[in-house]
C-alpha cells in the first residue's frame, strides 16, 4: 500500500508539473486593466481612438497618469460611458469637474431605485427636505422616541438637531429635487420612516436601543425592511450583555437588515467599533476615500473604526464612499444663507460683484469686509470660502464620515430588495459581501470584504430569483 500511494503521489505531481507551463502561458497572456486592475486579455482592452472623446476625458481626469494608449477594459468603458451619458443628460460637461454623484462614482444602476421598499432611519433629528417630499411625500412616519410622540409638523421646522438625519436620509433616498435630479440617492423612490433618537448635542446609548425597539414593534405596519443607523453608542460592550446589540439581533431575526456606521475612530488607539455596529448580525459599514473619482484604482480609506470588537468579531464587512459625498444643506440656517450667497457671487459678472455683496450684507463678515476690493481679490476670497465650507451649490455641500457611507450601502440593499423582495437580511448581507470589490494595498482588517459594488449586488439579487439561495 505504501509503494502504491507513493507512486500515485508521484504521478499526481508529474501531472501538476506538466500543467504548470500551460497555466503560466495563460497567465502571461493576461494584462491588468490600468483603471480597475482586473486581469484581462490584451485584446479586451480598448485603446486610443476606439474610445469615445467623453470616455477618454473621464479616464484622463479620473485615473492618475492614464493615457489613451493605455486603454481600459470593457467593464470600465461601460461604466465611463454610462457616467458620461448621465453627466450629459443633466447638462454637465464631463470635463467640468466638481463633486460627482455617488451613484455615478459607484456605477450604480438607474433602473432600480428602491421602489416598494420602506427604510427606517435612526438619527438625532430630521427635516422634511424637498428631495424627500417633492413632488411626492415619501415619509410615511416620524417618531421621536425621546418624547414618545410623533408630530409631523416638527419636520417642517429645522433646528440644531435636524441636519445630521436630514443628510443621512437624503444621501440614501433623496431624489435630487433641488439639483434637478443630479444628486439623487440610489434609493430615490423608497419610502422612509424617520426615528429621532436624541438631539444635536448627544444621542444616548439607550435612546438608540429604544429607537430600534420601536422599529421592531412597528415594522410590520410600515413594511420596514432596512434600518439605517448612522449613530454610535456610548461605550464598547459585548453583545452577550448589551441591550442595544441584542435589539439589533432581534431586528435581524424579525427580517430587518440593520446597516450601521462603523464610526470614525480609526486614528484612535484601539479604533473601537461601538454598538450597534459591533453586533454580530449588523452589516457594519466603514468609509473609503475614492478621491471623487470614477475608477476603482487608487482608492484609499477614511479613518473609520474597525475591529476586532470586544467579542472578537472583525468589523466592518464592507466599505463605501465616506468623503466627497454630496448632501443637502439645512434650509433656513446661516450655512444655507452663506452657500446661497457664494453661489450668486460665483455666477455674477465682475461689474455685479459689489451689488451682490451689498444685497447679501451681514451674511458673511469676511465677504462684507472685501466689498471694496478689486474683483480679482473678491473672486479669490469666494474660491477660498467655497473650498473651506465644502460648498457645491447653494443647496448642497460635500460631507464626510462613516455616517454617510452607511446610508449608501443601505440604499444598495433597497435596490436589491426591489430586484428580489424575498431576500432575508442574512442573504442581503451575504450578497453584499460576496460582490464587494477588494481594494488593493489596503489592510483587510479595515476594508472587510471590500468596496460595495451596487451593480454586481443587484445582479446577484436578480440571479437569486432564478437560483434561490440557501435559507439562512
Amino acid at each position: 500500500m505504501g509503494s502504491a500511494s507513493a507512486a500515485g503521489g508521484a504521478g499526481l505531481n508529474e501531472e501538476r508539473a506538466s500543467m504548470e507551463p500551460s497555466r503560466r502561458r495563460r497567465d502571461d497572456l493576461l494584462t491588468l486593466c490600468p483603471v480597475c486592475r482586473r486581469a484581462v486579455s490584451p485584446e479586451d482592452l480598448r485603446r486610443g481612438d476606439a474610445l469615445s472623446p467623453d470616455v477618454r476625458t473621464l479616464a484622463e481626469s479620473n485615473v492618475p497618469g492614464w493615457r489613451p494608449e493605455d486603454g481600459l477594459c470593457a467593464e470600465c468603458e461601460g461604466r465611463f460611458t454610462a457616467a458620461a451619458g448621465y453627466l450629459r443628460h443633466h447638462g454637465r460637461d464631463p470635463r467640468a469637474g466638481g463633486i460627482l454623484p455617488t451613484a455615478v462614482r459607484l456605477g450604480a444602476r438607474d433602473d432600480f431605485r428602491g421602489r416598494g421598499v420602506t427604510m427606517a432611519f435612526l438619527d438625532a433629528g430630521y427635516f422634511a427636505h424637498p428631495d424627500l417630499v417633492e413632488p411626492r411625500d415619501r415619509i410615511v412616519r416620524f417618531m421621536d422616541v425621546t418624547k414618545g410622540q410623533q408630530r409631523r409638523a416638527d419636520l417642517d421646522r429645522p433646528d440644531h438637531s435636524s441636519w445630521h438625519g436630514m443628510m443621512t436620509s437624503v444621501v440614501a433616498c433623496g431624489n435630487g429635487r433641488l439639483s434637478h435630479g443630479f444628486y439623487r440617492g440610489l434609493a430615490s423612490e423608497a419610502r422612509l420612516v424617520l426615528v429621532k433618537c436624541g438631539d444635536g448635542q448627544r444621542v444616548p446609548h439607550d435612546d438608540i436601543r429604544r429607537g430600534l425597539e420601536w422599529v421592531l414593534k412597528n415594522h410590520a405596519r410600515h413594511r420596514i425592511r432596512i434600518v439605517n443607523v448612522s449613530l454610535g453608542g456610548d461605550y464598547e460592550a459585548s453583545y452577550l450583555h448589551d441591550r442595544l446589540s441584542q435589539a439589533v439581533e432581534r431586528c435581524t431575526r424579525a427580517g430587518l437588515l440593520v446597516c450601521a456606521a462603523a464610526g470614525n475612530k480609526g486614528n484612535e488607539p484601539g479604533h473601537p467599533v461601538l454598538p450597534p455596529a459591533s453586533a454580530p448580525s449588523a452589516l457594519t459599514v466603514g468609509a473609503l476615500d475614492d478621491h471623487n473619482r470614477l475608477g476603482f484604482s487608487g482608492y484609499g480609506l477614511y479613518h473609520s473604526s474597525y475591529g476586532p470588537t470586544v467579542d472578537g468579531l472583525q468589523k466592518p464587512e464592507v466599505v463605501a464612499p465616506g468623503i466627497w459625498v454630496a448632501a443637502p444643506i439645512l434650509p433656513g440656517t446661516p450655512t444655507a444663507a452663506q452657500a446661497a450667497l457664494l453661489q450668486r457671487l460665483a455666477h455674477a459678472s465682475d461689474d455685479r460683484l459689489r451689488a451682490v455683496l451689498a444685497d447679501g450684507a451681514g451674511v458673511d463678515a469676511d465677504l462684507d469686509a472685501a466689498s471694496a476690493q478689486p474683483p480679482a481679490a473678491i473672486r479669490e476670497l469666494i474660491t477660498a470660502k467655497v473650498r473651506q465650507n465644502n460648498v457645491i451649490t447653494g443647496d448642497y455641500k460635500h460631507v464626510d464620515g462613516s455616517s454617510f457611507a452607511a446610508p449608501i450601502v443601505s440604499s444598495v440593499a433597497a435596490q436589491m430588495l426591489e430586484a428580489n423582495p424575498a431576500l432575508s437580511p442574512q442573504q442581503l448581507k451575504q450578497l453584499l459581501v460576496t460582490t464587494a470589490r477588494r481594494l488593493g494595498d489596503v489592510d483587510v482588517d479595515r476594508q472587510g470584504w471590500g468596496a460595495v459594488d451596487p451593480d454586481k449586488a443587484v445582479r446577484a439579487a436578480l440571479a437569486a430569483r432564478r437560483r434561490p439561495l440557501q435559507k439562512t
